[in-house]
């Protein structure tokens, strides 16, 4: 067995996800510490220059399988394709994103190759040649450090967590093609509808607003979104919002929703139920505003704002518009 690293990359609209290019980085790093390379895998129809862009990240080598039966994920036929590569190659650590995707996938890849999983990973650490992985547990309330006991080790990275590196346009990196066997897959995707417009993907989101119980009607959530608009974030709704059928469950932050870990996180009326905390006090910084001084949101805030977010959040919306224009 090798002391490599291989990364599946997560491709959407022909080109990798930013967290294909963070677990490139930090896998590299680990690979460095067991003796080995970083190696990353793309699954997928009309591959193109994904291989030139993980190689640019740090990919050593990448391996394709390129077939119109992969152009849509599926569970099924993409364990198929990466359970045969990891058989052959024999990875000391396998990594995918802790994304919708990558938590589909993961566990039942794992399964099919007879090894653990670690999932939602937010730091790594090798000590005497054996890998160490850090997750928080019971909705993050405490940490835990799990060691690998069956190689190859399975882990899926929390996105936002670890930097990209800096892209090389000279990197080059070999490319393989290996057999796209999809197999027998009874689930097929028929259609793929996108919502009109163009949103930024919450878990990979640098600044993300959300909304809450607190905007006490659906309309209210334009405030939010010209915030978000101005600042050029995500935007995010607490379980209430959506259970209220304000916003679809994709736009949710929490334990039942999206595990976020943005640089800046904006919780417009929004209490600070555990729930809601576990998929977003990972944040590096956190403003909240609330008319309640006692909200539990306040306890996790590095700043806070006691006031009517209908009064707030529309002159927060003006001062940073007028920032952005004195440049």
């Amino acid at each position: 067995m090798s002391n490599d690293v291989l990364v599946v990359a997560e491709i959407r609209d022909g080109a990798p996800k930013k967290v294909s290019f963070e677990m490139l980085g930090e896998g590299q790093r680990i690979a460095q510490q067991l003796g080995g390379g970083v190696q990353a895998v793309a699954l997928g129809h009309g591959i193109g220059d994904v291989p030139t862009a993980l190689a640019q990240y740090g990919a050593q080598k990448t391996y394709v399988a390129d077939d119109p039966s992969l152009e849509n994920y599926s569970a099924e036929g993409y364990t198929n394709v990466l359970a045969n590569l990891v058989k052959q190659t024999q990875p000391a650590l396998v990594l995918l994103g802790a994304t919708t995707t990558g938590k589909d996938l993961a566990p039942r890849l794992a399964a099919r190759l007879a090894v653990g999983l670690t999932s939602d990973c937010t730091d790594f650490a090798v000590q005497n040649g054996e890998l160490l992985v850090t997750r928080p547990i019971y909705a993050g309330k405490a940490i835990a450090t799990v060691k690998g006991l069956v190689r190859p080790y399975m882990a899926t990275v929390r996105p936002n967590v670890f930097p990209a590196p800096q892209a090389d346009a000279s990197r080059e990196a070999a490319v393989e093609s290996i057999p796209a066997h999809a197999g027998e897959i009874r689930a097929k995707v028929l259609e793929m509808i996108k919502e009109a417009g163009e949103r930024i993907e919450l878990t990979e989101a640098d600044i993300i607003v959300s909304g809450g119980r607190g905007l006490k009607d659906p309309a209210n959530f334009a405030l939010i979104e010209e915030l978000a608009g101005v600042l050029g974030a995500a935007v995010g709704a607490s379980r209430a919002a959506v259970d209220a059928g304000w916003k679809d469950h994709s736009y949710q932050v929490g334990q039942t929703g999206k595990v976020v870990t943005p640089t800046l996180y904006i919780a417009c009326g929004i209490s600070g139920a555990i729930q809601h905390l576990a998929g977003m006090k990972t944040s590096k910084y956190i403003v909240a505003v609330n008319k309640d001084p006692e909200a539990p949101i306040f306890k996790v805030a590095d700043y806070g704002i006691v006031g009517d977010l209908l009064k707030v959040v529309p002159a927060m919306t003006e001062e940073f518009k007028r920032m952005k224009a004195e440049g």
